[in-house]
């Protein structure tokens, strides 16, 4: 063999193992990858009934009923007449409540438009500070009331007022 050739034989042999660990890798990912819908994506396009997907949107206003143990119905929206209506068993985040951002986790039921969701996750804002992170800065004098995206809009807007004096 030539060096020529071994230097293909080298290459090929690279690229074999090359392609598949990306085949292996997209193989993965395809088993364990759940794409975002919003209801009226839902609307648009429905997906197959027992297909895992993830919900998001806005828990809909006056739609929460708590059921016997932990179960809960609400319905999930996105500000638009589209609404699904989702069933969850198991404890809620302590973020969870009606106008509030959420994303579940689950798949539709084979009979039917609910969708079951075994997880679920409350968004926040970006003024959210857990209360044990705000006790401890309060305490060193790094934290005072108010703080936050809106108060530091706020100061902004005097600041811009006190330059143009």
């Amino acid at each position: 063999m030539t060096r020529k050739q071994k230097r293909l034989a080298v290459i090929a042999g690279g690229m074999g193992f090359i392609i598949a660990a990306v085949l292996l890798v997209m193989f993965a990912f395809s088993q364990s990858v759940a794409y975002f819908y919003m209801p009226a994506d839902l609307a648009k396009t429905p997906v197959a009934p027992e297909t895992r997907i993830r919900l998001g949107g806005l828990v809909g206003a006056g739609s929460v009923v708590r059921g016997a143990g932990s179960t809960v119905e609400f319905t999930v929206t996105d500000g638009s007449a589209n609404a699904v209506k989702v069933h969850y068993t198991g404890i809620l985040p302590d973020l969870f409540r009606e106008g509030q951002g959420v994303v579940t986790e689950g798949m539709f039921a084979s009979a039917g438009n609910v969708f079951i969701a075994d997880t679920v996750l409350a968004k926040h804002d970006e003024t959210y500070m857990p209360k044990e992170v705000a006790d401890k800065l309060k305490a060193q004098g790094l934290w005072q009331d108010g703080q936050g995206a809106q108060s530091q809009a706020g100061q902004g807007q005097g600041q811009e007022a006190k330059a143009t004096r």
